[in-house]
């Protein structure tokens, strides 16, 4: 079990020196796109441009495959239950079309009887399992790439109240302590002889489910530690402060927001007016 270390991606690329607004904006913009388009080929492309904005931003692959190996059962049982199930919300996507049966039960089979598989519904959970890519993608594409002070900073002068601000931080830096601590008690097991590798996949689930004990344990000591040390130095959530670093948008950053903005506003005036994005089967 590895460490993924939050907010590093080891080199220091253009998404890096953007603000954390302009990637919050961005961020939203590809949220809204994917969730206003249907088409699978449209979050296709919406999913390989995320992909590319996370290699070229220096997300780190492992990261990247630890999400799509997690991700892989929801992804399947996705495309099987629209497949399976999802009939009448595609047929109505469809204008009430007839559905392409891959596979059919037989009418005298009790409950399943006369449904099946059908290609419309295997393409529109195709087009679920790439809307929720690009949601997951984007957002190790912002956070990895922003410094945690900076994105405080950034918060705050987007009027979000301090007190958000300061639980969203606290939240970045909390992660790699439980991941950390999670290391420490699988390397202890190492040393008491347990070869995890060498565990079928059901013993290692119950491994992993006995680490939360512990990890559920050391959470709760850590965060009524933060809560004594946030009462010593009488914390308010006040946002009349100074800060060490100062969040300022650069010429590159407002075009990044118009750009981002631009394209959020032309795929939902695309989608309502000439039915760009829709889902065709």
């Amino acid at each position: 079990m590895s460490v993924i270390l939050f907010q590093s991606t080891g080199r220091h690329t253009f998404f890096h020196r953007l603000d954390f607004r302009s990637k919050a904006v961005l961020m939203l913009a590809v949220t809204v796109a994917a969730f206003v388009w249907e088409d699978p080929l449209a979050q296709a492309g919406l999913a390989l441009a995320v992909f590319l904005a996370c290699v070229l931003g220096g997300v780190r692959w492992a990261y990247l495959r630890v999400i799509f190996l997690l991700m892989t059962p929801l992804f399947i049982l996705l495309m099987l239950t629209h497949g399976f199930f999802n009939v009448q919300q595609v047929r109505s996507l469809l204008g009430g079309a007839p559905l392409t049966y891959l596979l059919r039960f037989p009418e005298d089979w009790w409950l399943i009887g006369g449904g099946g598989l059908t290609r419309e519904g295997l393409l529109y959970g195709l087009n679920a399992v790439l809307k929720t890519l690009s949601v997951v993608m984007i957002v190790p594409l912002v956070i990895f790439t922003s410094d945690v002070d900076q994105v405080v900073v950034g918060m705050v002068r987007a009027r979000v109240p301090y007190t958000l601000a300061f639980i969203f931080s606290a939240t970045l830096r909390f992660f790699p302590l439980l991941f950390a601590e999670a290391q420490t008690i699988i390397e202890a097991q190492r040393l008491r002889g347990l070869a995890v590798e060498r565990l079928r996949p059901w013993e290692r689930v119950q491994v992993y489910a006995r680490i939360a004990v512990p990890l559920i344990l050391g959470a709760l000591v850590r965060s009524q530690q933060l809560e004594v040390v946030l009462q010593s130095r009488a914390f308010s959530g006040s946002p009349q402060r100074t800060f060490l670093h100062e969040s300022r948008l650069s010429p590159v950053d407002w075009a990044v927001m118009a750009l981002a903005l631009g394209g959020m506003a032309l795929a939902v005036v695309l989608r309502l007016t000439t039915g760009f994005g829709s889902f065709h089967g």
